[in-house]
C-alpha cells in the first residue's frame, strides 16, 4: 500500500477553502455522538443506539436518495428488549421531517471515527491545495459539492434498495484526487511504501492515484477485500471519475496554467 504524505506542487496563493473545509469537518466530528469513541475507544449500547439514530437522521441513504424519500422507521436512539431476551435498538417512526437531498451535503460531513476522519483529511490537505489553487476559491468548493453529490448518488444508483448509512469527504475527496491527476499528472508525490515498515518514496503523481483508482475499483467490483468494512468503495470510484472528467476538460483553459516570475533581463 502506498500511503502520500506530501507533494512537490508549489502554490500561488493559500488554499483557505482547503483548510476551512478540514477545520468544519473535525469540529463536526468532535460534535457528533461518534466522538466518545475517540475518548474511550468503545462505545455503551445507548450511545451505539444514539449514534445510529443519529445517522438515520443526517446521514444519506441510497434508498431514500434513489425514491425521495425518507424510511418509514428508522432507530430513535433507544434500547429495545426482544422477546428472546436480547437487547438492540427500538425502531420506530421518525420524529423529524428528512429532506433526502440536504442529507447528502450533511454527510459530507460526518465521520465514524479518527481513522476515517484523518485518512480523509490528509490527502484532501496533500491534493486540494493545488486544485484549489488552480480553479480558485469559489469554483473550488462548487466543485468539491458537485464531486460528493455524484459520488453518493451514484453509489445509491448501484445499491438502490440499500438502507446503509452513507457518511464521509471521502467521494467529495475522490473528485479532487481526480482533478489532480488530469491537472498535474508528473507531480512528484512523497509517499510510504508500507512492506513491513514503512518506506519513504518519490512517486509521480499518476502512479500514485492511478495505483489507489485502481485498487478501489477492484473492492468495489469484488476483485480484492480489504480488512476495512463498510466502506462505500463505488462512491470512490464514481467521484474520481467525476473529478476526472471535469479537470481533463478544464486542463487546458486560459489561465489555468501556473503563472512564473519573469527571468531577469526577460520582457
Amino acid at each position: 500500500m502506498v500511503l502520500p504524505v506530501h507533494d512537490e506542487n508549489p502554490l500561488r496563493r493559500t488554499p483557505w477553502v482547503t483548510y476551512l473545509l478540514i477545520a468544519a469537518n473535525v469540529v463536526v466530528f468532535l460534535i457528533t455522538p461518534a466522538a466518545p469513541a475517540t475518548v474511550t475507544g468503545t462505545l455503551d449500547a445507548v450511545r451505539v443506539c444514539q449514534q445510529i439514530a443519529f445517522y438515520d437522521e443526517y446521514a444519506a441513504i441510497p434508498r431514500e436518495l434513489t425514491t425521495n424519500h425518507p424510511l418509514n422507521r428508522v432507530a430513535t436512539g433507544q434500547l429495545a428488549e426482544t422477546r428472546a431476551g436480547e437487547v438492540g435498538c427500538e425502531a420506530g417512526r421518525p420524529g423529524y421531517d428528512k429532506i433526502p437531498i440536504l442529507s447528502v451535503l450533511f454527510a459530507m460531513f460526518l465521520h465514524g471515527g479518527w481513522l476515517h476522519l484523518l485518512g480523509n483529511m490528509l490527502f484532501l490537505l496533500i491534493f486540494g491545495n493545488n486544485v484549489e489553487d488552480r480553479y480558485g476559491r469559489f469554483v473550488f468548493l462548487l466543485f468539491y459539492v458537485f464531486c460528493g453529490y455524484v459520488a453518493t448518488y451514484g453509489f445509491a444508483l448501484f445499491q438502490p434498495d440499500s438502507q446503509e448509512t452513507l457518511v464521509g469527504a471521502s467521494g467529495a475527496i475522490a473528485g479532487v484526487l481526480g482533478a489532480y491527476l488530469a491537472l498535474f499528472p508528473r507531480a512528484r508525490v512523497w509517499s510510504l511504501l508500507t512492506f513491513f515498515f514503512f518506506i519513504p518514496i518519490r512517486l509521480p503523481a499518476w502512479l500514485v492515484l492511478g495505483s489507489w483508482f485502481l485498487l478501489q475499483w477492484a473492492y468495489s467490483a469484488g476483485l480484492a477485500t480489504s480488512s476495512a468494512g463498510g466502506v462505500a468503495y463505488m462512491a470512490h470510484v464514481v467521484g474520481f471519475i467525476a473529478g476526472l472528467l471535469i479537470g481533463l476538460l478544464t486542463r487546458g483553459r486560459p489561465g489555468a496554467q501556473v503563472s512564473r516570475p519573469t527571468p531577469p533581463g526577460w520582457r
